[in-house]
């Protein structure tokens, strides 16, 4: 969407862009409200740890099963990382693919008018008021 060439246009293409842009906003705030609720799971040693992730990353859960006690405590401490790890792989993953549709849905949103495009106007219209155009 570029700027109108005619200023008579210009609040057709100003409705444009609020309508776009409030589209984008609600698309992003969707994607934010789905990303809070992703929820990656992971699992090592058999099953017996469990973890869980949020879309942030941040840790949601971990489950111990009292027989991984069991585990030597770097065997343990090495499981316990991988459930976690694959939890928060899987969240990001997740959270990934959200934003990814909502960058898409978004497109390009519409170029910012700049003083560029205001002085242009303004000399537009100056042209015509001093050529009795308006």
């Amino acid at each position: 969407m570029s700027w109108p060439s005619d200023p008579s246009e210009d609040t057709h293409y100003l409705d444009q862009v609020i309508e776009r842009t409030q589209a984008a906003v609600r698309d992003l705030r969707r994607a934010e409200r789905l990303i809070a609720e992703v929820e990656g799971a992971g699992e090592a040693a058999q099953g017996m740890i469990r973890a869980r992730a949020g879309g942030h990353g941040a840790m949601r859960g971990l489950h111990i099963d009292p027989r991984a006690l069991r585990l030597d405590p770097r065997t343990l401490g090495a499981e316990v990382t991988k459930a976690i790890q694959q939890a928060q792989e899987a969240a990001t993953e997740r959270t990934q693919e959200i934003v990814a549709e909502a960058t898409a849905r978004v497109g390009v949103l519409p170029e910012p008018l700049d003083e560029t495009f205001v002085r242009h106007r303004v000399e537009s219209a100056a042209r015509d008021l001093y050529s009795g155009g308006l």
